[in-house]
């Protein structure tokens, strides 16, 4: 039988003619002022404009604190209402997280689909996961967004099936079929038990790669920071890179060499942005687990932002939730080529950073050489005695560290080389001392 969930997660995005008309909503709550309300408005009209829509318009109100029913109260809802009337809105995406509650009450007042910035993500998310995994992932999410947001209207069927962001077909788990919550309920269960299976793949495939003595460098930062295209221009690994949010989402490792000749695996990680729904994190653990047993995170940065510093806030929130806080941190400010002023001024305010550009390679030496530098700091420095007669150690040597130096005497070759702990536990029958 086939799945329903499945199916919908391979819709395509709507077309640019037909694109759904938004009316954005931002409410200035207390401990947040006007500018950020607007900042944050204005990367939820490239969310939108990413999902396939448009924005017709926007409204902003301060609040001491949201309405109970509406978020916004009556009387600015039924501005809203006008507003959409006058601008022929199909939908309204608040930037705001609404209720279950507040987003019933809204559609009633409105007559039209009323979402939040949560379910804008997960349609993005929806509409980008390619690998069996990154669909389940986005499915579980999806489902335990929706899961508490079911009703039923007089005919039985589900509401919010005609149509809008996150409410279309396309996106996992959003069918026209009437599913109870049972159901939904059984499909999350699976889903988790799915996930969990691939988690326990993942963390033996992090202790063979432990074992293999190679250090693991994961790429991190903002959406559409330029992840992508430094893993590309590194690699050659052919990874997706568009200029818009979320353009991947499934995780791509390739081997990469140091100008000191060491070896490292290089992952790249999924984009994260402000207010990542915790959902979404929660269901995509297994992939971002990798990130928290990198040895190094190359944090990239875009220089080109209005707010750099809040996108690296935003970043290492994400770190703290899924246990990467510990992680040493190397920060990149890309689009050196387009913005090297601020860049530049970046990598002052911030000491042992590094400027670069992915997409012309300029910095990028440099980013090498720094990197190299940090994961050898990590690496312990060993003092080995090889026999003559034992090639295949000193292959190994060469292979997974870095020689420092060598000298030939009576009994082998006296080798001293930075090595992981790994490699150094290996070959510890060789070892005679270590720094």
């Amino acid at each position: 039988m086939s799945n329903p969930y499945q199916e919908a997660l391979g819709q395509t995005l709507i077309s640019r003619e037909t694109r759904e008309r938004i009316v954005l909503v931002g409410v200035t709550l207390d401990g947040t002022t006007d500018t950020e309300t607007d900042e944050s408005l204005d990367e939820l009209a490239l969310l939108i404009d990413t999902a396939g829509a448009i924005e017709a318009a926007r409204m902003t109100q301060r609040r001491d604190r949201p309405d109970s029913a509406y978020y916004i109260g009556k009387g600015k809802a039924e501005e809203l209402k006008e507003l959409c009337l006058a601008v022929d809105a199909d939908t309204v995406v608040f930037d705001n997280e609404l209720s279950p509650a507040q987003q019933f009450n809204l559609e009633k007042l409105l007559g039209r689909t009323a979402i939040d910035r949560t379910a804008v993500i997960l349609d993005i998310f929806a509409q980008n996961a390619h690998s069996l995994e990154g669909k389940a992932q986005v499915e579980l999410a999806l489902l335990r967004y929706r899961l508490p947001r079911m009703r039923k209207g007089s005919s039985g069927q589900l509401s919010q099936q005609s149509g809008g962001i996150g409410t279309r077909t396309r996106g996992a788990g959003e069918t026209k079929l009437e599913l109870s919550r049972r159901r939904i309920q059984e499909r999350i269960a699976k889903l988790s038990r799915e996930l969990e299976v691939l988690s326990r793949t993942r963390k033996e495939q992090a202790k063979g790669r432990t074992r293999s003595g190679l250090g693991l460098v994961s790429i991190v930062g903002y959406t559409n920071a330029g992840k992508s295209t430094l893993l590309n221009h590194l690699t050659d690994a052919g990874v997706l890179a568009e200029n818009r949010l979320f353009a991947t989402l499934d995780p791509t490792t390739r081997r990469l060499a140091l100008p000191g000749g060491e070896p490292v695996l290089l992952s790249d990680t999924v984009g994260f942005v402000r207010r990542l729904p915790h959902g979404l994190v929660e269901s995509f653990k297994s992939t971002l687990e990798v990130t928290a047993t990198s040895d190094l995170l190359v944090h990239v940065v875009d220089s080109t932002s209005s707010d750099p510093l809040g996108q690296i806030a935003a970043v290492r929130e994400v770190l703290r939730e899924i246990g990467a806080e510990h992680v040493p941190e190397l920060l990149v400010f890309n689009k050196l080529d387009t913005a090297r002023a601020e860049a530049m001024e970046l990598c002052q305010e911030h000491p042992g950073s590094v400027a670069i550009s992915a997409k012309t390679g300029e910095g990028v030496d440099v980013l090498l050489r720094t990197i190299g530098d940090r994961m050898r700091a990590i690496a312990i420095v060993v003092e080995l005695m090889v026999p003559y007669d034992r090639g295949d150690v000193m292959a190994a040597i060469h292979r997974e560290g870095e020689v420092v130096s060598t000298s030939h005497e009576d009994g082998g070759i006296r080798v001293r080389a930075r090595l992981s702990d790994a490699s150094a536990g290996r070959l510890a029958e060789f070892v005679v001392k270590a720094d």
